[in-house]
């Protein structure tokens, strides 16, 4: 008889349910190397929904992937960045993206 896997103890599991979904892996690619502010997020990511970038940056920032930095301006300004956490997934994203052009 097969062993049953615990998927609570998978540290698969633990990093899909972190970047998981459609559009986490493509925001932090964005993120990737500059700080963006929202709308320059927006630009990239064209086919994402105003309500749903809204959405994944919170589960992103709740998860610890990413840091929300609002300044002080009028206009209010608002800045997204990786944090040190969701640097450690560059190495992932960086492996993910030469498979994809058929490198390796």
């Amino acid at each position: 008889m097969a062993k049953k896997i615990d998927t609570n103890d998978c540290a698969v599991s633990a990093t899909i349910d972190l970047i998981g979904g459609r559009w986490k892996l493509t925001i932090l690619h964005v993120l990737l190397r500059h700080d963006r502010r929202f709308g320059e997020i927006l630009v990239r990511i064209p086919a994402i929904s105003r309500k749903v970038l809204t959405q994944q940056l919170r589960a992103l920032e709740a998860d610890g992937l990413i840091s929300r930095k609002q300044y002080k301006e009028r206009p209010p300004r608002v800045a997204y960045a990786l944090t040190d956490f969701g640097h450690n997934l560059c190495p992932l994203l960086a492996r993910m993206a030469a498979l994809r052009n058929g490198v390796g």
